[in-house]
């Protein structure tokens, strides 16, 4: 069929070297040279290859949709849906590269790390940002970013329980790990270089969590993980302790897809993580999200780990409702009443503060609190004196620094924070970050400065230790959330498929 009603023109017209094609109705016969028509299937094949490229680069794709999808674990350290939204090291991160790429960022949870490189695998998504260590199993099969981090494997028991003190005892102990992890990669080399005996169980999932309850529990002595998330999770599991590091530092990287081209996302996912490192960025999003679990001792993590348990459910609707009423987060309040009392409301100390909130007479006067033992009245007293702290910072510090310098101003005074300000200001420091005020406030003690500060001696040092500990148990309460928060895993169908029918091939209609 041709597409004018004109028939082929005969071959005895045709010059030799030309190609005759058809036109549409009411056109005319085409006459295109030969060598022409070789310069222009190159041409189009040329641009089609390039179109390919350009359709295969990574960058491009991102900015074309206008979305930036990261793959995740779902976990304190590292991606979680908190009160406010979306929260984690990892989600900063990745938060901060979609801003530098002016698209949107979508995190999507994987349930299993073999489940988050599969993501990869299938080009469903740009990024895996996990807390995942550089192997050379991984580096083979997918390219990656510049290390912005480091951990050591670690091995993890209960304490008053046997302790393995080296490799050699770990054959004939129960061991659990993650599924697809390094460190289940780094027991298969112990065993078959030198342990032949050594055994593991690798627990299906994404969450290290599941690990230490396993321990914590008894169903396991050892669980094998990160330096980083445990330092982060033993305050929910205080009994735990490390027996031995199994490895050196190891790098922590970004993966990204194979088999695609990354070149340009891998220069600026580089390029932005020299720069956070140094401008100082990667160390505040360290210190904001790891900060606070340092100077926390075992038994103090045990002690408030009971008391949640135990003590805080009868004052828990309490809590939330006044939080609510001042619009702060419950569990700050809650965190802010368990270091000013343990959650006892009948609390008294020698110098005369008293109640859940321990508030001093005069000050308890200037907020309205008639009856400091009434609990209702002192959670609003303190939660009031909080808010006209917080309200009095200079406009200029954000969060969730601001948060972290009224508390402190909630422990030593306004004037006291003030000074340690001028000082860190004065020392080189940037006066609107916790962390820096944090290191000068023990200065307030001694005399060499305190002489020539306004407001003069402080017990600096108590302030640290205050805000620290209100920080630590802050995040333990929003953890104990995170379950709730987040989507599940997909089902497990398996073990509801009758044996018979588990090896039965089913036809698609």
């Amino acid at each position: 069929m041709y597409w004018n009603s004109t028939p082929p023109v005969s071959s005895k017209y045709k010059s030799p070297g030309t190609v005759i094609l058809p036109l549409p109705r009411g056109g005319s016969a085409a006459r295109i040279p030969v060598m022409s028509m070789r310069h222009a299937l190159c041409l189009a094949a040329l641009a089609c290859l390039l179109a390919g490229c350009a359709e295969n680069d990574s960058l491009s794709d991102i900015q074309a949709r206008g979305e930036l999808v990261v793959v995740s674990r779902n976990g304190p350290t590292t991606y979680y849906l908190g009160r406010n939204g979306p929260a984690g090291f990892e989600y900063a991160l990745a938060e901060q590269l979609a801003s530098e790429l002016e698209v949107k960022l979508k995190m999507e949870p994987a349930f299993s790390l073999r489940a988050l490189f599969s993501h990869l695998r299938r080009r469903e998504a740009d990024i895996a940002a996990a807390g995942l260590t550089l192997t050379g199993k991984r580096a083979a099969a997918f390219p990656h970013s510049i290390p912005y981090d480091k951990v050591r494997t670690q091995v993890v028991y209960r304490a008053g329980r046997f302790r393995p003190r080296s490799t050699a005892d770990l054959p004939g102990m129960s061991i659990v790990t993650l599924a697809g992890s390094s460190h289940a990669d780094s027991l298969a080399t112990l065993r078959d270089s030198a342990l032949p005996q050594l055994t593991w169980r690798e627990i299906r999932g994404a969450d290290t969590m599941e690990l230490l309850e396993q321990v914590r529990e008894g169903d396991a002595q050892l669980a094998l993980i990160d330096s980083g998330e445990f330092a982060v999770q033993q305050s929910l599991f205080p009994r735990l302790r490390v027996a031995f590091d199994l490895s050196d530092e190891e790098d922590v990287v970004w993966y990204l897809p194979p088999e695609r081209d990354n070149t340009r996302l891998l220069v600026r996912i580089n390029a932005m993580i020299d720069r956070l490192r140094a401008d100082g960025t990667l160390a505040r999003l360290r210190e904001q999200h790891f900060g606070h679990t340092a100077g926390i001792s075992r038994i103090d993590s045990h002690t408030f780990t009971r008391a949640m348990h135990r003590a805080l459910p009868p004052w828990r609707p309490l809590i939330k409702r006044v939080a609510n009423e001042y619009q702060m987060d419950w569990q700050l309040l809650a965190a802010i009443a368990y270091q000013e009392s343990h959650w006892d409301p009948k609390a008294a100390s020698p110098t005369g503060v008293r109640g859940m909130m321990m508030l001093t007479l005069p000050t308890a006067r200037e907020l309205g609190v008639v009856n400091r033992l009434d609990v209702a009245q002192s959670l609003r007293g303190g939660a009031r004196y909080y808010k006209n702290m917080k309200r009095r910072l200079p406009a200029d510090i954000h969060e969730p620094d601001r948060t972290w310098m009224a508390l402190a101003a909630y422990n030593i005074g306004m004037g006291h924070l003030e000074d340690a300000r001028v000082l860190t200001e004065h020392q080189g420091g940037d006066p609107h970050l916790w962390r820096e005020v944090m290191e000068r406030l023990p200065l307030l003690q001694k005399s060499a400065y305190y002489k020539s500060l306004r407001y003069g001696y402080a017990r600096g040092s108590e302030a640290v230790t205050y805000v620290q500990n209100i920080r630590h148990y802050y995040s333990i309460l929003q953890w104990q959330e995170i379950p709730g928060n987040n989507a599940q895993p997909p089902l497990d169908i398996e073990p509801l498929v009758p044996e018979a029918v588990r090896e039965v091939s089913l036809l698609a209609l």
